[in-house]
C-alpha cells in the first residue's frame, strides 16, 4: 500500500533510548507538539485534552518526582531497576504530560444528560488521540518517544510543582528526544484474527 499516512504511523515507534541531541529546535518541538494537539478530533468538538510540556532541566524535576512517589511502594531490591528506566526517560530532552480537562466533560454531561456516561470515555478517546497524534507528529521530525503511566501516583506533585489546576486530571506522560539506538523488529497478530471483513 502506497500511503503517506500509514508510512507515517510506521515510523511511530516506542524509543527508551534518547538523548538530547533533538534534529530541530526546542521551540519547533513545542509548535510541534501544540500543533498536533489541535488538530486532534474529538466528540462535539469538545477539545478536552490538555498538555504540559516539559523541556530540559523541567523535564527531569518530573521524573525526579516520579522517583518520590515510587520509593516508599516499589521494594528496595527492586528499586535500582526502577530508576534506571526513569533515568532513561530523564535522558531525553523533555516530557509531555497528557491531561483530561474534566471541567468540559461535566459541562458536556449536564447540556445533554442522554449521552452523560458517554463523555468521561469519549474524553479517554480524544486524549489516546491526541497521543498518537504527538508521537506521530514527532516521529516524522526524528523525534524518538514512548508513552509512560504513572498517574495517579505523580498527580498531586505535579499540581504543586506547575500550578496545575484541579480539573485537569493527568492520563499519560510521553519523555521525548533523540534516537539513541535502532529500533527492533516489530512483531503483528494474524490478521485472521483481527479483522472480520464482509462485503
Amino acid at each position: 500500500m502506497n500511503s503517506q499516512a500509514i508510512a507515517l504511523y510506521k515510523q511511530r515507534r516506542s524509543q527508551y533510548a534518547l538523548g538530547r541531541n533533538l534534529p530541530i529546535g526546542q521551540d519547533a518541538v513545542t509548535d510541534l507538539i501544540k500543533h498536533a494537539v489541535r488538530e486532534a478530533p474529538s466528540a462535539f468538538n469538545s477539545q478536552p485534552t490538555r498538555a504540559l510540556i516539559l523541556h530540559g532541566a523541567q523535564s527531569v524535576k518530573f521524573w525526579e518526582l516520579v522517583k518520590d512517589a515510587l520509593r516508599p511502594i516499589v521494594p528496595a531490591n527492586a528499586f535500582a531497576a526502577t530508576e534506571g528506566k526513569l533515568d532513561s526517560f530523564a535522558a531525553g530532552a523533555g516530557t509531555v504530560l497528557f491531561f483530561n480537562d474534566v471541567d468540559v466533560t461535566k459541562g458536556l454531561q449536564d447540556q445533554f444528560p442522554l449521552y452523560a456516561d458517554n463523555f468521561p470515555v469519549w474524553a479517554e478517546h480524544a486524549n489516546g488521540i491526541a497521543q498518537f497524534a504527538v508521537w506521530t507528529a514527532l516521529a516524522e521530525a526524528g523525534v524518538g518517544a514512548s508513552l509512560q503511566h504513572y498517574n495517579p501516583l505523580v498527580d498531586e506533585a505535579v499540581r504543586r510543582e506547575w500550578g496545575i489546576a484541579a480539573n485537569w486530571q493527568l492520563r499519560a506522560q510521553m519523555p521525548f528526544g533523540s534516537n539513541e539506538a535502532p529500533f527492533g523488529e516489530k512483531n503483528y497478530m494474524e490478521d485472521e484474527a483481527r479483522f472480520k471483513v464482509f462485503a
